[in-house]
């Protein structure tokens, strides 16, 4: 036989019924067929450009893990040249653009605050709206930090907006505040034991 026209089919109860030719009574349910989730390329690529890994699109889908990098592949270098062009970017604060990059305000505000600036990440990703979300991720200590900001591409590097607290805090000029500031504890009134007498 031609190897074109050759098959591998399981062998389990309905392929015996059909090579016995049992025939399928009318009032008898038709069989049931698996069919695996199968993400066409275009949803592949869809899913990657909105933030998720390779791994939690295979996992979501039950594809092959190989399946999803072969068209993840092309949406991983743009996310990740997003994430590039961002450390050029200059946040904007209260009175407009700064002059120093993403880059060089989150490493001194990570000096600042005695930490590495080399662990910090960058990852970036598109949102419904198509515009561009940058995430940065750093670790202090045993805690994961997370910073979020709106990418806009332009000239001179475009601009990063803040979205969450922790972005705020990193680009904040003054750096008088940690990233994780300790919050007070309520006071509590004690009620001061009466001195004992002796007598």
């Amino acid at each position: 036989a031609i190897p074109s026209e050759q098959f591998k089919l399981p062998v389990d109860d309905r392929l015996r019924a059909a090579l016995r030719d049992d025939s399928v009574q009318p009032e008898q349910a038709q069989l049931d067929i698996e069919v695996t989730n199968v993400l066409s390329p275009k949803e592949i690529q869809a899913r990657i450009r909105a933030g998720a890994s390779v791994e939690q699109v295979a996992a979501a889908s039950g594809s092959d893990i190989a399946r999803i990098r072969r068209f993840a592949h092309p949406v991983l270098l743009e996310r990740s040249r997003a994430a590039e062009l961002a450390t050029a970017a200059h946040p904007v604060l209260a009175d407009g653009p700064a002059v120093l990059t993403m880059q060089e305000t989150v490493a001194a505000a990570l000096v600042a605050r005695g930490l590495n600036p080399d662990s910090l990440t960058w990852d970036a990703w598109r949102n419904e709206d198509s515009r561009w979300t940058v995430q940065l991720a750093w670790k202090a200590g045993r805690s994961d930090n997370l910073a979020h900001f709106r990418f806009t591409p332009g000239a001179h590097g475009g601009t990063a907006t803040a979205i969450d607290d922790t972005a705020h805090e990193l680009i904040n000029p003054t750096f008088n505040r940690p990233l994780r500031p300790l919050a007070p504890v309520a006071h509590l009134d004690f009620d001061e034991p009466e001195p004992t007498r002796r007598s």
